[in-house]
């Protein structure tokens, strides 16, 4: 018989609410289903930032030294806890050793490991990882929730016996921050503040590590666009983490001058920054999946991304962005100034943007609390 008892379910994370696209997945799921639920939602993990009062936390140890404990200290610490507090239902968001649902931000770490960072010895962290990663793998109870097309297909070919049992939920996005900001003020303020203006197209770049993200072919493309062009109003905006004077220098050498800016870490209101630009361009050699094109894509930006970019699961080339190879400079100068033409931003950014409006973060943890039900009512049986 269905008990009408609230379950205890328990979200693992080694960090909670803090930066990182997987951190603010989990903390964004977890805050809206806790509002929305009569079960109790405890958080296990390291760190944590506490967003409400309907989430406990119970702080679970890492040991970082020597570094190949790090993965698997939080997973048998937290299995430990798992096993005491006597949970009826897990959700992780991390390589542990068993749970019921795993949301998969990353690739499978031999993958990661040989493929992405080309290394041809495998450490003693990147085998401790992969060990605790194929135990949570071995699993055939659990369901697995890659958060992309490209992550799905990678995780299938590492553990091809988990096919049957996972399925692709993408990040959501609050479009409603979008919808409280005023775009004209934001567009005043901040093209103000770089000497912007008003009839120049601004193409915006946002991302933590410059190279994997492709700022070398897009300052590379806008240099191009300068040279053929010198009095096109166009201009790049760089928000966020690189080595900025090494850019600078490409910058000059590819003749941008005064039409790059970089606008540094920016911490609080972004959407303020997507506002006041015009077109949104990200082109990672490789990205899970690239919660600011999500973004870029709520404030009704038309986006222009590489096919390793997860990302690309929402975009239809030419209608609401296009997809382009990094390595193609050319091409890439070619739909920046597709994009060139405000008639053609404004058709896309609104395809954009429907597109955001369907993967909304209430939509997402709607659908993780049907799972959670689902799993909790199997159990039940």
């Amino acid at each position: 018989m269905k008990s009408n008892k609230p379950a205890k379910i328990a979200v693992v994370i080694p960090k909670y609410g803090l930066v990182g696209g997987g951190e603010k997945l989990a903390a964004e799921l977890t805050e809206r289903i806790a509002q929305q639920t009569s079960h109790e939602i405890h958080v296990l993990a390291n760190q944590w930032k506490v967003q409400s009062d309907r989430v406990r936390f119970h702080r679970i140890p890492v040991i970082t030294f020597p570094k190949y404990l790090t993965t698997v200290s939080f997973a048998w610490f937290a299995q430990r806890r798992i096993e005491a507090m006597g949970f009826d239902l897990v959700h992780a968001h991390e390589r542990v050793f068993s749970a019921d649902l795993v949301s998969l931000h990353s690739v499978p770490h031999r993958f990661w490991v040989r493929e992405i960072r080309g290394k041809r010895m495998l450490s003693l962290f990147d085998r401790a990882t992969i060990q605790v990663e194929k135990q949570m793998a071995a699993n055939d109870r659990a369901i697995f929730l890659p958060v992309s097309g490209i992550a799905r297909d990678r995780f299938v070919a590492e553990y091809p016996h988990c096919s049957g049992r996972t399925e692709v939920l993408h990040p959501g996005v609050d479009t409603g921050a979008f919808d409280r900001a005023d775009r004209d003020r934001c567009r005043r303020e901040l093209r103000g503040q770089y000497g912007i203006r008003e009839e120049d197209a601004v193409l915006l770049f946002v991302g933590m590590n410059f190279e994997l993200k492709g700022l070398d072919p897009l300052i590379a493309a806008v240099g191009r666009i300068k040279a053929a062009t010198p009095d096109k109003p166009l201009k790049l905006l760089v928000v966020g983490k690189g080595s900025e004077s090494k850019y600078r220098s490409l910058a000059r050498s590819a003749g941008l001058g005064d039409d790059i800016h970089f606008a540094g870490i920016r911490r609080e209101k972004m959407e303020e920054v997507y506002l006041a630009s015009d077109f949104y361009a990200m082109l990672s050699s490789f990205d899970t999946f690239g919660m600011t094109v999500l973004e870029a894509m709520a404030a009704s930006l038309p986006v222009i991304i590489s096919p390793g970019v997860g990302a690309g699961d929402l975009v239809r080339d030419g209608a609401n962005g296009f997809i382009v190879a990094r390595e193609d400079i050319d091409a890439i100068s070619g739909r920046i100034l597709a994009l060139m033409d405000p008639e053609k931003r404004s058709e896309m950014g609104a395809s954009a943007r429907g597109v955001a409006e369907a993967h909304t973060w209430d939509a997402m943890a709607r659908r993780i609390m049907g799972r959670y039900e689902e799993i909790l009512a199997g159990k039940s049986c």
